[in-house]
């Protein structure tokens, strides 16, 4: 997973760079289709990726985590 999300970011990279570089009459959609690329393929797959194996719990704002982060702060200082 994590290669094929490098390899489609470097193709998402490679084909906005292109339609910048090469003067043609389809460069509009190569840059339009990177763009595609990046934000319905690229960054879902990579949230996915990362986040597959956390518990979405740990990141809500409830009465338990913020007393642990209270606890936290008094042992800081």
């Amino acid at each position: 997973m994590k290669y094929f999300i490098i390899i489609l970011t470097i193709a998402s990279l490679g084909s906005i760079a292109g339609g910048f570089i090469f003067d043609t009459d389809y460069s509009q959609k190569m840059i339009g289709f990177g763009v595609v690329g990046l934000f319905l393929f690229v960054f879902p797959l990579f949230a996915y990726y990362r986040w597959k194996d956390k518990d979405f719990r740990d990141y809500m704002l409830t009465k338990e985590n913020l007393d642990k982060m209270r606890e936290n702060e008094k042992h800081k200082f």
